[in-house]
């Protein structure tokens, strides 16, 4: 019996990274939306007919019943209290990232999961971002050596400063880069090299709002590596994506994994092309003196939820754990503080 589903929130998130996704898996049905807004609301009906579109949340938990799946795609600040609704119904929860405003809030859900006996997860999708997979090969094979070095970049150029939720200057809201883009940057270095032991950051707010718009943060993981991580909505030109250094050699990425931009431009899940790079984007890897380009590895969102529903089915482990996700917002927390934004 497919898993049912609701997507609470269908702005970017839901529209883009969830609902397709959902559909397209044979494992899922794509059963209601919860959107207030009237235009979205439309388009949810168009893109999925049949789909029960919702004006709020209190529609939504009369009918918890009929569904097992919640996914929460709505601005932070209001990641916890919607979790925790959902859990409390008896369904299992799937959050975009950032998971919750603080570290705090994000154990309590993990821990009201725990007794609920339901699963909770954090939708870290640049996991599968096919850059980061292609990385984690060629690590894995140790055709690097020990990587040492881990740069990572987001980078936009957004001058006239960002929209809504990540524009917002109040860091108890989930507000400013780090929680935008950090969580992702984080979570890749963390799952490529493993706990850190030591935190550098310089979070700026540079642009016509005073949210945090360019940061770097550096950690010192526990085996040795350094990751130099940077996320920016002020960078008027493009650096690599990925610069990797290991004692063999070295790997280099430039541009933005094409999931995204496909799926915002109309591409579906199950379109040959999407995830796949163009060849004027592939990597480099080796040395100065002896390097190749490598096509890199397909990205695939979709794994995603292929992973969650093994693991509602019993039949595999979450796609993230959520205590990752907790360590993230600590790293974030700390970063705050040093920086003078908590």
């Amino acid at each position: 019996m497919p898993v049912r589903t609701a997507v609470i929130g269908y702005g970017l998130a839901g529209q883009v990274f969830h609902a397709p996704f959902v559909h397209h898996d044979d494992a899922y049905t794509l059963d209601i939306v919860v959107t207030g807004n009237d235009e979205r609301a439309r388009r949810a009906r168009e893109t999925y007919p049949g789909v029960t579109v919702l004006p709020d949340v209190a529609a939504l938990w009369e009918r918890a019943s009929e569904l097992d799946l919640v996914i929460v795609a709505t601005p932070p600040e209001t990641h916890v209290d919607l979790a925790a609704t959902a859990l409390d119904a008896g369904l299992h929860v799937v959050v975009d990232k950032p998971f919750a405003p603080s570290s705090e809030q994000a154990r309590g859900l993990v821990e009201k999961a725990r007794a609920a006996g339901r699963i909770l997860t954090v939708y870290q999708n640049r996991r599968w971002d096919g850059d980061f997979l292609t990385l984690r090969e060629l690590v894995d094979s140790g055709e690097l050596g020990e990587v040492h070095t881990f740069e990572s970049r987001f980078e936009w150029w957004r001058p006239g400063g960002g929209r809504g939720w990540k524009a917002t200057t109040d860091v108890a809201a989930g507000g400013g880069i780090l929680f935008d883009l950090g969580t992702h940057l984080i979570d890749q270095a963390c799952q490529l090299l493993g706990p850190v032991e030591d935190l550098w950051a310089d979070v700026q707010g540079r642009g016509t709002d005073t949210a945090d718009d360019d940061a770097i943060v550096v950690l010192r993981h526990a085996g040795g590596a350094r990751s130099r991580l940077i996320m920016s909505a002020l960078a008027a030109l493009p650096a690599p994506r990925l610069h990797v250094h290991g004692s063999r050699g070295g790997f280099t990425i430039w541009g933005l994994d094409p999931q995204e931009n496909a799926l915002r431009g109309g591409a579906r899940p199950g379109d040959p092309a999407l995830g796949v790079r163009d060849e004027a984007q592939w990597a480099l890897v080796g040395t100065r003196d002896d390097q190749r380009r490598i096509e890199p590895v397909r990205g695939d969102y979709g794994q995603f939820y292929s992973g969650l529903a093994g693991a509602i089915a019993g039949t595999g482990e979450v796609p993230v754990d959520p205590n990752d996700a907790v360590g993230v917002l600590e790293l974030v927390e700390q970063a705050h503080r040093m920086t003078g934004w908590s």
